[in-house]
């Protein structure tokens, strides 16, 4: 009885603090004006819709556009439920699609995409959803907000080409709690005439992967027990004071520990090229592929300007997405990493890459057996 009565009185202080959120926001064009004022050509539009996928894989698209600018259609569905973030800890999260990180979209420059939020009434929380590749009202997140048992849908243009944070952002202290318990994910504009390297020449990828770098703030008990809930709303009070530390307990790859290694590994072959497209929505971080390298950076995840070239190391800024890639050589195991050394191998931030093919001598060979 003493739990519900937290729950209960919990629930209305979120739900209070979201009503002034909405009620002292600056006043917005409300959607159905938005809706007269948009071109009468939309509706001509041919409309697709994407069938999305769980990361670290990519829904079936086209490297350049065929024809016009298109009306994407997809869906995602904000589900609250228990992960295994690895070596057995759970914790309640909230996702988008069942998956830390939520679904990859991918679409072409000039495109609308079309976006449905479905917030089950099995959900506690309201959601929404900030797209950091869409232009006002917040990113989308004041059209968006969804209790449960609602769903919404927006329409925006995809006027940049790039990769692409979003997440939810119901407001206030909701925004950073939502966004550390897994509701983050990434978008892909591309250019309509596809990816251009250096020298502005057509450079195509046999192989995508994304890869959403995620940090958790897991409380411990007295005994120094890393501690699990029935729920995010009684979590929130304790996860929020870790948070204030700005300390993870755990930083991960794809939803947990181990999510992209051993026979999860990432999977490629000599000569291929892959493009790693690497989010994070909350901390800064600086991928690294032992063994490899970047043949091309597109930073700051801009698809419009020239990419950068060969870089051992590369910089993905909190709230920001980064594409990357890399043609591989000699066979072997890669490890991709956070290079913060301490968050890759002690904290869980690492993926391995399974290469297979002939061996080059000529790049590396061993002279001398160990004495």
């Amino acid at each position: 009885m003493k739990y519900k009565i937290i729950l209960l009185v919990f629930v209305s202080y979120v739900w209070g603090c979201s009503s002034t959120a909405v009620q002292t926001a600056p006043k917005l064009v409300s959607t159905e004006r938005t809706i007269n004022s948009t071109p009468t050509d939309i509706a001509s539009l041919h409309r697709q819709s994407q069938k999305l996928v769980s990361p670290p894989f990519l829904p079936v698209h086209d490297q350049a556009a065929i024809g016009g600018p298109r009306i994407i259609e997809v869906r995602l569905q904000a589900e609250e439920k228990m992960i295994d973030i690895g070596n057995g800890q759970t914790i309640q999260a909230m996702t988008f699609n069942g998956s830390i990180p939520g679904p990859i979209i991918v679409a072409h420059q000039d495109d609308y995409l079309e976006l449905t939020l479905v917030n089950p009434n099995t959900n506690l929380m309201q959601h929404t959803i900030d797209l950091h590749a869409a232009t006002g009202a917040l990113g989308g997140a004041e059209f968006m907000k969804v209790h449960p048992g609602e769903q919404k849908t927006i329409r925006f243009k995809l006027t940049k080409a790039g990769v692409f944070v979003y997440h939810c952002a119901p407001g206030g202290i909701q925004i950073p709690y939502h966004v550390v318990l897994g509701m983050n994910g990434a978008i892909m504009v591309l250019p309509r005439d596809g990816l251009k390297d250096q020298k502005n020449k057509t450079v195509n990828y046999d192989r995508a992967y994304y890869i959403g770098e995620q940090d958790f703030y897991v409380p411990k008990n007295l005994e120094g027990e890393y501690k699990s809930y029935d729920s995010s709303l009684i979590a929130m009070p304790e996860i929020l004071e870790v948070m204030k530390g700005l300390t993870p307990t755990h930083v991960v790859f794809n939803g947990a520990a181990g999510s992209l290694t051993g026979k999860k590994a990432l999977t490629a072959k000599v000569g291929e090229k892959v493009l790693f497209i690497h989010s994070q929505a909350n901390r800064d971080s600086r991928p690294h592929l032992i063994g490899g390298h970047a043949d091309l950076v597109w930073q700051g995840g801009s698809f419009s300007s020239p990419p950068v070239t060969d870089y051992e190391t590369w910089f993905v800024a909190g709230g920001s997405a980064v594409a990357a890639l890399y043609q591989f050589k000699e066979p072997g195991t890669y490890v991709y990493l956070s290079h913060n050394l301490i968050e890759a191998v002690l904290l869980g931030a690492a993926a391995h890459v399974t290469v297979e093919g002939e061996w080059d001598n000529s790049l590396m060979m061993q002279i001398e057996n160990p004495q």
